[in-house]
């Protein structure tokens, strides 16, 4: 029976990501959203004190690979949305492949209980239908070249191309994180996603963060509860001396 449960989880995650962007995701009433389970939901608020270290007997890096692409730029209804061909990452020595990244304002996930300005989902997918989310926190700082290119594109309609990029200029150096069990945060908010929350994060400037808010001032799901389910966290690949 459970081996049954986890395939049709499975199966639900594979045709999750298509069909919540085929509707409209209403955030101003959230109750009104229903899951198949509910028990093990994402965002979080990650508390950096309770969170466990991973297993240094397990494989726990995350290598992204061929990160440069060409990219589609869609306003989907409910995020500004960026779909690619050929990124793939491996990640805890599992193969994925990278379907699309899309953005939140201001950020789902809280650390600490502190929300970041924007916070960007970089969803993989693998050969056996998983889901694998790495979420990126994004401050003021200095501009993002392709951040601006993002929104120049979006800004002239609702689906834009764009010549061949380097995404990994969107993610941070270190591989560092936070790791849990979670859902998709837009219905049918599919259960059995893991989710890898980086720890530093990118910087964009004042009119770049402004600008993802005109687009969508309030796109970020409210905090679930945990349930007990463990968080771990992940330093980084040790640094050779």
């Amino acid at each position: 029976m459970k081996l049954f449960r986890f395939g049709h989880v499975l199966l639900a995650a594979i045709l999750a990501a298509p069909a919540a962007s085929a509707q409209k995701v209403d955030y101003d009433h959230q109750e009104a959203w229903k899951a198949m389970h509910d028990s093990a939901q994402s965002p979080i608020d990650i508390e950096s004190a309770r969170a466990k270290p991973a297993d240094a007997l397990e494989q726990q890096g995350i290598r992204l690979l061929r990160m440069r692409s060409a990219l589609e730029a869609v306003d989907n209804g409910h995020a500004v949305e960026v779909e690619v061909k050929g990124p793939e990452a491996v990640i805890r020595g599992r193969h994925f492949v990278m379907q699309q990244f899309h953005f939140h304002v201001e950020s789902e996930h809280t650390l600490n209980g502190k929300h970041a300005p924007l916070e960007g989902h970089f969803v993989f997918k693998a050969t056996d239908g998983r889901l694998a989310v790495i979420a990126v926190m994004y401050r003021e700082g200095a501009t993002n070249a392709l951040a601006s290119k993002l929104l120049e594109a979006i800004g002239k309609g609702s689906k834009a191309e764009l010549p061949a990029t380097d995404i990994s200029t969107l993610l941070p150096n270190s591989r560092a994180y936070y790791h849990y069990l979670g859902s998709l945060t837009t219905p049918p908010l599919t259960e059995n996603v893991e989710w890898y929350v980086l720890k530093d994060p990118v910087a964009l400037s004042s009119a770049q963060l402004d600008e993802f808010r005109r687009h969508y001032p309030h796109n970020n799901r409210q905090i679930q509860p945990l349930n007990d389910r463990p968080v771990t966290a992940y330093p980084g690949p040790r640094k050779s001396s």
